[in-house]
C-alpha cells in the first residue's frame, strides 16, 4: 500500500485531537482561574516588601548579577526602553495563545501535553503567589531601579493601591518567563526544523525584558524554570508516532523512503 494513503495508526495526532469547544472552555477557565487567583494574593503589601528585601539580599549573598546591569542597557535610549515595555505588555498572552493554537491544529498530542504542563505550572505559581507575596524590584528603593513602564510606556499596571485588574505583588515565580520557556521547549520538541533551537531566543529575550524593566528579579525566573522542570519530569513528552515522526506535510522522510524501497524490492 502506498504510504501516502495508508490510514493513520491508532493514537496518532489525527485521532488525538480533542474537541474544540471543550478545549476553548478549558483554556478560558484556566485564564479566569489565573486572573482571579492572582487577586487572592492582594492586600499583603507589608509582607510583600519584607520578602522583596529578603530576595534582594539573598541574590547579593549568592553573587547573582545585578538587575541594574540589564536595565542600564535599556536606559541608553527611550526607544529601547519603550520597545522592552511593549514586549512585556504585548507578547506574553498572544505568544502563548498562538503556540497552543498551532499545536492544536498541527500537533494535537503535543497540544494536550503542553496544555497540561502550562496548567500545572500556573497552578503551582498561583500557590506560591499566595504563600510568598513579593514586591517587584521597580517598587523597592534599595534596588536603585526605575519603573521603565511608568517613565517610557506602555504600562500594563496602574497604581498598586487602586489597581483591581492585577496583583502587582506576585513577582515570584515569573509566569512571563515560565510560559515563554515552555513555548520554546514545546516548539523544539514538536518540530523537526534544523533551526528549531532558535525558539529559545523567546525565553532569553523575555528574561532580559522582565529583568531590565524591573518587573522581576533573577530569582523569579530561576524559580519559574525549576517549577517547569519539575512539571516536565511528572508530565512526560508524548511519543511521536510513525505518522508524526515520519511525515512532513504528507511526505516520507528519507529513512522511510529507503525502507519502502527495500520492501518493494523484496516482493
Amino acid at each position: 500500500m502506498n504510504a501516502r494513503t495508508e490510514p493513520a495508526p491508532a493514537g496518532s495526532d489525527a485521532i488525538a485531537r480533542p474537541p474544540l469547544v471543550r478545549e476553548l472552555l478549558l483554556v478560558a477557565g484556566l485564564f479566569l482561574v489565573y486572573k482571579f487567583g492572582r487577586q487572592l494574593a492582594t492586600g499583603h503589601t507589608g509582607e510583600a516588601f519584607d520578602n522583596a528585601h529578603r530576595v534582594w539580599d539573598f541574590e547579593r549573598a549568592v553573587h547573582l548579577p545585578g538587575e541594574g546591569a540589564v536595565q542600564s542597557l535599556l536606559l541608553h535610549g527611550d526607544g529601547l526602553a519603550h520597545l522592552a515595555n511593549t514586549y512585556y505588555a504585548a507578547v506574553h498572552f498572544p505568544a502563548t495563545a498562538a503556540f497552543l493554537i498551532w499545536l492544536y491544529l498541527r500537533r494535537p498530542a503535543h497540544y494536550v501535553w503542553a496544555r497540561r504542563v502550562l496548567a500545572a505550572v500556573t497552578a503551582a505559581a498561583l500557590a506560591l503567589h499566595l504563600l510568598f507575596p513579593l514586591a517587584p524590584p521597580r517598587m523597592l528603593a534599595a534596588t536603585g531601579l526605575v519603573d521603565t513602564a511608568r517613565l517610557y510606556g506602555p504600562s500594563v499596571y496602574g497604581d498598586p493601591a487602586t489597581d483591581s485588574l492585577s496583583n502587582q505583588f506576585a513577582a515570584m515565580p515569573s509566569l512571563h518567563f515560565g510560559w515563554a520557556l515552555m513555548v520554546a521547549i514545546g516548539l523544539v520538541v514538536a518540530t523537526r526544523s534544523r533551526w528549531r533551537l532558535l525558539w529559545l531566543a523567546h525565553p532569553l529575550l523575555t528574561l532580559l525584558v522582565i529583568v531590565g524593566t524591573a518587573n522581576h528579579y533573577w530569582l523569579d525566573a530561576i524559580v519559574a524554570a525549576a517549577l517547569l522542570g519539575l512539571t516536565l519530569a511528572v508530565i512526560p513528552v508524548p511519543h511521536r508516532t510513525a505518522t508524526t515522526a515520519g511525515r512532513v506535510h504528507g511526505t516520507l522522510v528519507p529513512a522511510q523512503r529507503d525502507e519502502q524501497a527495500l520492501v518493494g524490492a523484496g516482493r
